[in-house]
């Protein structure tokens, strides 16, 4: 279950992140509340809200939050800053002192106006001289990318594709800069449909000689019945043709959430020379393709082989044909094929029908039908190895997400895929990790160009702990090294390499992120410094309130009297605890928020969130727990929940609040809680079984009944597996038993609703297929009915992650004014 906050990359779902966003058409600004602050004729009397009419008041609010609502929005509108999410660095040119290179670097704002989120490309030369210094030199301004998708740089950085992806039946736009623009082709539905880059499915690669590209976009759409005035209308019919209008034809399942309109990722690639684009014959219909990368060349130097990730329609526990939703879950089982270019070199037509490689070009070869999931395939420099990811763990086991491995294949000599090839163990799954050690892979996605100039040593950020850290991952020796310091609250992501030294971003709960350039000074040590950016920071009042905050991370012992549990699962679990320096105006302690990220097998990291941050500006401490089943810590601990969702998660949460409370850091007379998702889950679960523990709660598309959404979520299993537990699998079905759905109620919030009496905010997203928005209002309207304090806001264009800028801003906005006026 995603979770919902924002932070960095934000979709709590996500396996490896925490934090999200939304919109509302109330959205109401500032100023407008501020003008609708009445006063009569005297003005030293306030009119009461019975004087005013409802008519003069935004939906939802009265006279007594006004000037609330007019307050924290501005000071949540300065925590709107730009942040750099992507970066790209060319190859150097080097000279007998300095070496310099060239940068592009993504930018990401939220634009509250437009309701978009705003892309800008910044541009750097990078001069790093042999005392280890480095220099960047900026280009004066940004550019815009309006109306675009995706920008991906071609590996020499000397071409640029731009993608151009339209919400109506016009054709999908691609073009070509160098710098100039080169080429623009406009690809039309009957081709295919929009291009994928939301990086699920999205794979987008550039040749080696820079001339083709392949590229997933949606198949075309199939044909669809037409009908007119005298009924259903054949193809070819001489009937005259009066107003006729297409049918729906059989219903098609699609990818679930975010993909509500996505049922067949397929995999082309365009001659940017001629702009002709061709589909790649040879894949079964069975599959969705994505990632695609291009096979190294072969000794003619031609690159004949495209390798991409296929998904089965088939992917449910019981094989049925059936596509259960796709989106952030791991535990969907993939395979690396390969399948030869539809543009072939020359003088392939005179190679004889019958010989190997025609008959392996034309057709998809599994090359990893040894292991039941492999994804975000990389070649290595010299082309000898195919490397990848796998989630083995989370498909055998049903967890959504779950540690991974790394494996490698290598390759043929002769650049002929073979399926037969041998699968070997880079970097196995992790049980039980020793303190502080190596806790397994948790990485949410891996650079295009990964490699250090020895062409072995991949670099990667993965998630360890509560932190994520830059770590170095030898393909030969199998050795594995953390590269990012080790800092106890930092979080660090790497960016992009440039040869041996590494651009990444670093940041922590109290400190914006910060752009960090390291230096190889040998044996897989980096030197790191700080890159100033022309980039528009905080303000002097924000910076001041973060200079004023104060971080740790606790290792909190768990409570299982049982001791029925693993070893990993006996190990501490840990919560990112933020706090002022100083006490409140009445000197004891500021009110806290417990936070709890969604999932449940995701993780709250100790990078920077604007949205926690706004919170903190409040006068909040945040209590962020990151309860056993998180990623981070080990394969053991994370399966030590599933069967046991609603009493250990329970049990950690509360846990971790007394472990807070009898060390004197908060007041257990106010405490708010807030969660998304499982996340929700786990609030609504506490305001139940311990309903004196908290003064007000917030929940953002909450799972509050099972029963209700095994039936209408696009992942019903997830249900079936955090219920059950591995055998959650064989008892996976459509047609729930009596007996399961007694249980699923048993294991849900709603079965506690008769004890709630805590205030609690409903934030829901309409379009929500994961979580379905009927799920959070029956649980509204059961409060409601009972006389609990309760508010609901639907946004009506969001999905789970409930992320539009509006929403997000109008969502966050509430809760601080829900907290400050249940929790002060």
């Amino acid at each position: 279950m995603a979770c919902v906050f924002p932070s960095a990359t934000l979709y709590c779902y996500s396996r490896r992140l925490s934090w999200s966003t939304t919109t509302s058409s109330s959205f109401v600004a500032p100023t407008k509340l501020l003008f609708n602050t009445r006063t009569t004729t005297n003005s030293s009397v306030m009119q009461t809200p019975e004087a005013v009419s409802a008519k003069e008041l935004p939906l939802g609010m009265d006279e007594a939050t006004l000037e609330e609502y007019a307050s924290q929005a501005k000071a949540l509108r300065e925590f709107n800053i730009p942040v750099i999410d992507k970066a790209w660095i060319f190859k150097s040119e080097t000279g007998t002192a300095t070496k310099t290179s060239w940068a592009m670097f993504s930018v990401a704002q939220s634009n509250l106006l437009a309701n978009k989120k705003r892309t800008t490309i910044l541009s750097s030369h990078i001069s790093a001289t042999s005392d280890h210094s480095v220099n960047f030199q900026w280009s004066p301004f940004p550019i815009e990318m309006t109306g675009v998708s995706a920008v991906i740089p071609s590996p020499s950085g000397s071409k640029l594709l731009v993608v151009r992806n339209t919400e109506n039946e016009s054709p999908t736009q691609l073009e070509i800069w160098s710098p100039h623009l080169e080429r623009e082709i406009h690809i039309p539905r009957s081709v295919h449909g929009s291009v994928y880059t939301d990086g699920w499915f999205e794979g987008i690669s550039w040749n080696h000689q820079e001339n083709l590209i392949a590229y997933v976009a949606e198949e075309p759409a199939p044909l669809k019945p037409v009908f007119n005035d005298l009924g259903y209308k054949k193809e070819g019919s001489s009937d005259k043709d009066c107003n006729s209008w297409k049918g729906q034809g059989d219903w098609e399942e699609h990818w679930g959430e975010t993909y509500s309109k996505k049922r067949k990722p397929s995999l082309f690639v365009v001659d940017i020379t001629s702009g002709e684009v061709r589909a790649v014959k040879g894949i079964p219909e069975s599959l969705s393709v994505g990632q695609v990368v291009w096979a190294p060349c072969n000794s003619s130097g031609f690159c004949n082989y495209l390798i991409f990730v296929g998904w089965l329609a088939e992917n449910g526990p019981q094989q049925t044909p059936r596509k259960l939703g796709i989106k952030y879950c791991y535990n969907r089982p993939c395979s690396l094929y390969a399948i030869g270019c539809p543009f072939r070199e020359p003088n392939t037509e005179k190679v004889q029908v019958n010989t190997d490689e025609v008959e392996v070009s034309s057709r998809a070869v599994n090359l990893t039908n040894a292991l039941s999931s492999a994804f975000f395939p990389r070649f290595s420099p010299d082309g000898r190895s195919l490397v990848f990811l796998s989630a083995k763990s989370a498909v055998d086991s049903g967890a959504h997400s779950a540690t991974d491995s790394l494996h490698k294949i290598d390759w043929p000599v002769d650049g002929k895929p073979d399926p037969s090839l041998s699968i070997i163990d880079v970097v196995p799954v992790v049980l039980c990790p020793e303190d502080g050690c190596f806790p397994g892979l948790y990485p949410s996605s891996l650079l295009v160009h990964p490699w250090l100039p020895d062409g072995c040593t991949m670099i990667m950020s993965s998630v360890w702990g509560s932190t994520q850290a830059i770590i170095s991952v030898n393909v030969s020796s199998c050795k594995v090294s953390r590269v990012s310091p080790n800092d106890p609250i930092y979080s660090w992501n790497v960016l992009s390499l440039d040869g041996d030294n590494i651009l990444a971003v670093s940041s922590s709960p109290i400190d914006p992120p910060q752009i960090k350039y390291g230096c190889h000074n040998g044996s897989l040590k980096w030197d790191w410094s700080d890159v100033s950016t022309p980039l528009q920071g905080y303000s002097h009042k924000v910076r001041s309130l973060l200079s004023s905050l104060e971080c740790s991370i606790l290792k909190i012992p768990v409570n299982d009297p049982s001791g029925n549990v693993s070893k990993g699962a006996k190990s501490p679990f840990e919560a990112i605890f933020v706090s002022s320096s100083k006490y409140g105006k009445d000197g004891t302690c500021n009110p806290l928020i417990v936070v709890l990220h969604g999932g449940p097998h995701s993780v709250s990291l100790s990078s920077y969130s604007k949205s926690l941050a706004f919170l903190s500006s409040l006068g909040y401490n945040l209590l962020i727990v990151n309860y056993r089943g998180s990623l981070g810590f080990g394969e053991e601990a994370l399966q030590s929940l599933p069967g046991k969702i609603g009493s250990q998660d329970v049990t950690d949460v509360l846990t971790a609040l007394d472990y807070v409370t009898e060390k004197g850091l908060v007041d257990a007379s106010k405490v708010a809680v807030l969660g998304g998702s499982h996340g929700g889950f786990l609030t609504t679960h506490l305001i139940g079984q311990a309903p004196d523990r908290f003064t007000a709660a917030a929940v953002r598309n909450p799972v509050c009944n099972l029963s209700q959404m095994v039936g209408t979520s696009d992942i019903p299993d997830w249900c079936y597996f955090e219920t059950f537990g591995t055998e959650g699998k064989k008892f996976f079905s459509e047609a729930m038993s009596d007996e399961h759905l007694t249980l699923f109620h048993n294991k849900s919030p709603i079965s506690h609703l008769s004890k709630v009496k805590t205030p609690t905010l409903f934030l829901l997203g309409a379009q929500d297929l994961r979580v379905p928005v009927s799920n959070g209002l029956q649980y509204a309207r059961a409060l409601r009915e009972r006389g609990v304090q309760v508010k609901v806001i639907v946004f009506p264009e969001d999905t789970h992650g409930i992320e539009r800028p509006q929403s997000d801003f109008e969502s966050f906005l509430n809760i601080g004014v829900w907290f400050r006026k249940y929790c002060k």
